[in-house]
């Protein structure tokens, strides 16, 4: 019986499932993704062939793991990568058909116009009379005002009977009456302009028959520039918006060739580097002794020493960094309070880029060092109590201890760990970005950078904090750093043979 309800849940769960599956599909075409669409409909079809087939019983365990790994890592790698490749950014949004339309739609008002009055009818209606500058009157039918609408307008004999509604109406009906395209018996169509007005609306371009624009202002030619992602005018002029085109390596090229992005990025790259490096190291240095003094056994209360090193580890970082910044506050941080009361001075943590940087360093070693000191107690708990016993027979010391037995023993299953901490702190954007946000900035750059950013705030910066937002760019850089991470983790791999169960 309990094998029954067992198999029932499991059915409903799986037509849950596809259900929700199929839903995803409808909802990627509507919002007109065909290739995503088929992409989810050909995960749920192998999905579906998986957990059916007799054949592949064994391939049930290990499809969630590898349907998971393509959405969330496979995926957005790969837009990242095809971003990377194209000139996206927030001149550059819309695709080509889009971009063509908008300026299609694009409507310009002229100086003729007509003023208005709004007249209440029955049911919640309206009824708008416009006058001319020779005060000849049209008037519409009654209309429900709350959505687009075209209105035929006649001409009317004379001014309706009532009260037309006050300036204070016309301001609560605004969103309604902005809605509202008035069609004159000539065919002018005429919006709103003003709380009073409707001026007539022409549009601001043309579509000629070889795909050309014709600018009515100005009656110019507009033709798209599919290198720069512009409809142009003759003389070279863009006109936005623009459109998404590929535009190959450029934006690579631009990293390691443009003096404007290949000077900040080197600097950056140089920092991200060095912050790495130092704090695996200080966080391995500061981990490694702590856990050897955790482990002597002559060491009283060490469950309690244990549990407050552990402290800054439980602590989530989104707390304990903004913490830190209001320690460091150059003004009124405690941390000034005391070297100005014992030393005299007061340093300037977020102004000078030395000291700045050192406090980052600071911050993510006090995060980062109870990590390593859990790694490294267990490592040593697991070395054989024998060979201390022997080494204290011969008469060594702590220090020969610590340098010939417990550091060579820990060396090697620590090192792939060490290699991971480096690759974590390379992308340490919740550090910098809670703490100094990239400053302090550099003066002489032309791209918001600052002495403290690593490679993945540099990136943030360009996407969403630089004026220009070069979507793009940001995502070649993002494929660089990428790459970067890939291969430590593929020598992390390789090196240590962590794939290698002989090994």
């Amino acid at each position: 019986m309990k094998r029954s309800y067992l198999h029932m849940a499991l059915a409903a769960l799986g037509a849950v499932s596809l259900l929700a599956g199929f839903a995803l599909v409808v909802v990627f075409y509507m919002a007109r993704q065909p290739m995503l669409a088929i992409g989810a409909l050909a995960m749920i079809a192998a999905a579906v062939w998986v957990y059916v087939s007799p054949r592949f019983y064994a391939w049930r365990y290990v499809v969630p793991g590898i349907f998971a790994a393509l959405l969330f890592i496979v995926l957005p790698m790969a837009y990242t990568l095809t971003i990377g490749f194209t000139n996206y950014s927030s001149a550059h949004l819309l695709s080509f058909e889009r971009a063509t339309e908008v300026l299609v739609g694009r409507t310009v008002t002229s100086g003729e116009g007509m003023s208005f009055k709004l007249y209440p009818e029955q049911g919640g209606a309206h009824r708008l009379v416009f006058a001319d500058d020779n005060d000849h009157l049209f008037t519409t039918g009654p209309v429900k005002l709350g959505k687009a609408q075209r209105v035929p307008v006649a001409p009317l004999a004379a001014e309706p009977q009532g009260e037309a509604a006050t300036l204070k109406d016309v301001i609560a009906l605004k969103a309604g009456l902005s809605e509202l395209t008035a069609v004159m018996p000539d065919g002018t169509e005429m919006r709103l302009s003003s709380l009073r007005r409707f001026s007539a609306m022409h549009p601001a371009y043309a579509r000629n028959k070889d795909g050309s624009l014709t600018d009515a202002a100005d009656g110019s030619i507009l033709t798209p520039d599919f290198k720069r992602g512009n409809w142009v005018r003759a003389n070279g002029e863009a006109v936005e918006p623009g459109f998404r085109v590929y535009v190959g390596l450029e934006n690579y090229v631009q990293i390691f060739k443009d003096q404007r992005f290949f000077e900040p990025f080197g600097r950056v790259f140089g920092w991200t580097v060095s912050f790495a490096g130092i704090n695996t190291v200080l966080t391995f240095a500061i981990g490694i002794l702590l856990a050897t003094a955790m482990n002597w056994d002559a060491l009283r209360y060490r469950n309690f020493y244990r549990l407050m090193l552990f402290l800054p580890y439980a602590v989530p970082a989104f707390i304990s960094i903004p913490v830190f910044r209001g320690l460091f506050n150059e003004n009124l941080g405690e941390i000034n309070m005391v070297l100005d009361m014992f030393f005299g001075v007061r340093p300037s943590w977020f102004s000078d880029a030395t000291l700045a940087r050192s406090m980052v360093l600071i911050v993510n070693t006090w995060l980062g060092y109870p990590y390593m000191m859990i790694l490294c107690m267990g490592l040593i708990k697991a070395i054989p109590s024998e060979l201390y016993e022997a080494s204290a027979l011969a008469g060594a010391g702590p220090l020969t201890n610590f340098f010939r037995i417990t550091l060579p023993l820990i060396s090697r299953p620590i090192a792939p760990l060490l290699i991971a901490s480096f690759a974590f702190n390379f992308n340490n954007l919740t550090l910098i970005a809670l703490l100094t946000n990239g400053a302090p900035d550099y003066l002489d750059t032309q791209v918001p950078v600052g002495a403290t950013d690593l490679l993945a705030s540099y990136t943030y910066r360009i996407a969403f904090q630089d004026s220009g937002q070069n979507y793009a760019l940001a995502c070649a850089i993002a494929s660089i750093v990428f790459l970067i991470v890939a291969t430590l983790a593929v020598v992390n791999l390789r090196l240590f043979k962590v794939n290698d169960a002989n090994a």
